[in-house]
């Protein structure tokens, strides 16, 4: 069973795969058996494109959005606030992933509303955030 999991769809040599002569059956969406004359076969996955895109329905945009919108707020915060972080694996502070998931409510059709003082009090919380504690993990 072959297939892609690299950067681009070139990485499997696809043209010379159906010029060898070895004959393609589609056994289901996304997987083709590939017999060669001499009988022995090859699966091949999504075409020889990335397996992660052609198998499934790979990153969806909008968990891309979230992913790349969380790595471009850490970078803008360690450019900011060198002295906070020393060389070193940092986990994003909470206000700032809560500050990616706010910025992505619209795209989900939810509309946020602010804590009331005695709400925040209640709970035990910065009306403005973060809402949860440090060791919770989303």
């Amino acid at each position: 069973i072959v297939c892609n999991i690299g950067h681009f769809d070139s990485e499997i040599d696809m043209a010379g795969l159906a010029r060898s002569g070895a004959t393609r059956d589609q056994l289901k969406p996304g997987t083709d058996l590939w017999t060669f004359q001499d009988g022995h076969a090859v699966i091949v996955l999504a075409e020889g494109r990335l397996v992660n895109l052609g198998c499934a329905t790979g990153h969806p945009s909008f968990v891309m959005s979230c992913s790349f919108s969380n790595q471009v707020i850490a970078q803008m915060e360690l450019y900011a606030h060198t002295d906070r972080y020393p060389t070193d694996v940092h986990v994003l502070p909470k206000r700032l992933d809560e500050k990616v998931a706010a910025l992505h409510l619209d795209a989900l059709g939810v509309k946020l509303t602010k804590l009331t003082d005695e709400q925040a009090e209640y709970l035990g919380v910065d009306p403005s955030g973060p809402y949860k504690p440090d060791h919770y993990r989303y």
